[in-house]
């Protein structure tokens, strides 16, 4: 009889297996949100990144990272990306209260000016709560392409939580299906009544990076150099520091071009009155 592994290698062995699934049955879809990316390069314009909760993680690893891309730009909102404190200030309460709540999305969107051309990478492991979905729509509606990095299984099995009565997965031009079931947690604890060790956003994190790969691959092929941010902890770190500041002359050139005189994106505010039950915190 073989001797039982311990839980952590099981648990190793159980997210190897989910990044290897997306690996053989998402290369497809990386490689066209790759171009997506590319496209919106190339054309002098950004690619937006956003999540909230623990989605927020995979979208800051988009920019500034060593081997990253310059034209990603996470947005980060911090009422709805940070909630450790749990309670007081930026708690759960506010979290679960706002994430809900449809027009927020499109508030966040009207500081950032989005101009023809951008993109957006959303990801959501459950593709349905409110600020997602308006920041989804708000793309579709003026034809700009959207990335989604979102759970399939986890999201066909519940309802939208905005007006659009859609998930991520059905608005989004292109989407990566990370494969992670709904309880996102992959290890069962004999006499633990819940699961442990959730797999959801270290996939999420690894299409970020795949994602960027694919992009600098595409834009390479198209005879055009792409920007990388260089690893500062060398033996070159001047050079490196150099490089990196380049990096991001590059992208302040990018935001400056922009028209921040102009009219917001849309005229949408927060929705007054009930909104649907919030969700608990967690995998968003």
């Amino acid at each position: 009889m073989s001797e039982q592994k311990p839980v952590q290698v099981t648990y190793l062995d159980d997210l190897i297996a989910k990044i290897a699934w997306v690996r053989d049955t998402q290369s497809d879809a990386i490689a066209a949100a790759g171009r997506v990316c590319a496209d919106a390069i190339a054309g002098d314009g950004l690619v937006f990144t956003f999540g909230t909760g623990h989605g927020g993680f995979a979208a800051l690893e988009s920019f500034p990272r060593t081997g990253g891309v310059t034209g990603f730009r996470p947005i980060v909102e911090s009422s709805i990306a940070l909630m450790h404190h749990v309670l007081g200030d930026q708690g759960t309460a506010q979290y679960r209260f706002l994430h809900t709540r449809e027009g927020y999305g499109r508030a966040i969107l009207r500081s950032h000016q989005i101009k023809d051309g951008d993109a957006l990478i959303l990801f959501s492991h459950s593709g349905i709560n409110a600020v997602i979905l308006d920041m989804a729509v708000e793309f579709q509606e003026r034809g700009l392409k959207v990335v989604a990095v979102t759970s399939v299984p986890h999201s066909s099995q519940v309802a939208s939580r905005h007006s659009c009565g859609k998930r991520l997965y059905e608005i989004a031009d292109v989407v990566i299906d990370t494969g992670i079931p709904l309880e996102d947690a992959s290890q069962h604890i004999d006499g633990l009544e819940y699961p442990v060790g959730p797999t959801s956003t270290s996939v999420a994190v690894a299409m970020t990076h795949a994602i960027n790969a694919a992009t600098a691959a595409d834009l390479v092929a198209r005879g055009v150099q792409p920007m990388i941010m260089v690893n500062t902890n060398s033996n070159r770190t001047t050079e490196a520091h150099q490089q990196n500041d380049r990096n991001y002359a590059e992208l302040w050139r990018r935001l400056r071009s922009r028209d921040f005189s102009a009219p917001p994106v849309t005229a949408g505010t927060v929705t007054p009155g009930a909104a649907p039950a919030p969700a608990a915190a967690g995998a968003e």
